[in-house]
């Protein structure tokens, strides 16, 4: 899921950088020539402008979107790690503490006998 995600944000990232380019600034940019020649004239004048803009209006939310689920599914894969280390490091001390309370059970020979409780 990462991945897919991670792909995606490559690809919306790589179209909405070509899509600035393409948008006239006060300097003409790129837009100029290249526009017109890409897309047959079909993308000049005003229908250029209004296209490119909403372009880059929708991959930016969609980038934003991207963003937060990958945020999202980062922190759930790191959560269930955490999880599972520390319920892994919970089961060696029970079991620690388990074998210390059984005299005998850690394999050491002891000398002194052991006298059972009565009530």
């Amino acid at each position: 899921m990462f991945t897919i995600l991670l792909v995606l944000l490559i690809i919306v990232a790589i179209l909405m950088t070509g899509i600035i380019l393409l948008q006239k600034s006060e300097g003409s940019g790129m837009s100029g020539s290249s526009a017109a020649s890409m897309f047959g004239g079909a993308l000049t004048g005003a229908a250029a402008g209004n296209f490119l803009t909403r372009a880059t209006a929708w991959l930016a939310t969609i980038f934003f979107v991207l963003c937060a689920l990958l945020a999202l599914v980062s922190a759930k894969s790191d959560m269930a790690s955490q999880q599972s280390d520390l319920r892994n490091e919970l089961i060696i001390q029970g079991d620690a503490a388990s074998q210390s309370a059984i005299p005998g059970a850690t394999g050491e020979v002891t000398d002194t006998p052991t006298v059972p409780e009565t009530k």
